[in-house]
């Protein structure tokens, strides 16, 4: 049976038992691959499933946290479902996970780079699992383009940065296609108190910008939705991934949803942290 019959199979089977309400996952658009909810089993037929997957569709479970859901995922997805257990932002029970197997995602025709890296191909939880592993060749990551940002001096990266967030038009589309700025009121937006001004000028942006990147601080898996949304092509994954970096090193390797009975780290304290 090919991945698409066993997905939608799945899915179509929790529909007709009453076992969900809806099932996520990856439909045709008019031009591409885009997110698809199936409410009936009929439904189901729009599914699809390619190398143009590359959404991270569990932002949509904060729009369902009290209904009972199926969601296909990919092993980074899995991980932002961790990270939302841990958060009490979804509850387990009602998420069933159908985790696939994943060969790696292709973006604009090209491998993406965090899947080059990834050694990661089956999710670390799942109610089914849908593909096998894929024998792959990863190339560890180096941090190459982490360790060229560190290696320009703070006048430097400062004059980088203020390029890259001048282009930025506020349109908030990082912020909305991100499973972890699931707040009801973002306080870039809040009027009282104002803590962030509305305006486009550059002290804006980047205070927005970095301020958003260290909230998801422990928290980001580098699913990458918020450079792939940007229409301005800002490097925002290269943001988060320095201060993945930077977690860690500073807890131990830790990997943002890699275990689900870990905590981020940044919600923890044990006394035992080296943070000298």
């Amino acid at each position: 049976m090919e991945v698409i019959d066993e997905i939608k199979a799945k899915a179509r089977a929790l529909l007709e038992n009453g076992q969900v309400e809806c099932v996520i996952g990856y439909g045709l658009g008019s031009l591409k691959v885009r997110p698809a909810f199936a409410y009936t089993p009929a439904e189901v037929e729009r599914f699809v499933w390619n190398s143009n997957c590359n959404q991270n569709l569990v932002n949509y479970l904060n729009d369902k946290k009290d209904r009972k859901v199926a969601i296909v995922a990919k092993p980074c997805d899995v991980r932002a479902i961790n990270v939302l257990i841990h958060e009490s932002q979804v509850k387990r029970e009602n998420v069933y996970i159908i985790g696939m197997a994943c060969p790696g995602m292709e973006w604009q025709g090209q491998p993406e780079a965090r899947c080059r890296h990834c050694d990661q191909r089956v999710p670390v939880m799942y109610d089914v699992l849908i593909g096998q592993a894929p024998n792959v060749s990863v190339t560890p990551d180096d941090y190459a383009d982490v360790a060229a940002l560190e290696a320009m001096s703070s006048e430097e990266r400062l004059a980088f940065w203020a390029r890259e967030f001048d282009r930025c038009i506020r349109c908030y589309a990082c912020r909305q296609a991100c499973f972890g700025c699931y707040c009801f009121e973002c306080v870039a937006e809040q009027l009282d108190p104002q803590w962030v001004g509305i305006a486009i000028d550059l002290p804006e942006k980047q205070l927005f910008h970095i301020m958003r990147a260290y909230h998801l601080a422990g928290r980001c898996v580098g699913c990458q939705e918020c450079e792939r949304v940007c229409p301005m092509g800002l490097p925002l994954s290269l943001l988060n991934r320095k201060i993945a970096k930077e977690v860690a090193e500073l807890f131990g390797g830790y990997r943002a949803g890699a275990d689900a009975a870990v905590a981020p780290p940044l919600a923890t304290f044990r006394k035992e942290d080296d943070l000298e």
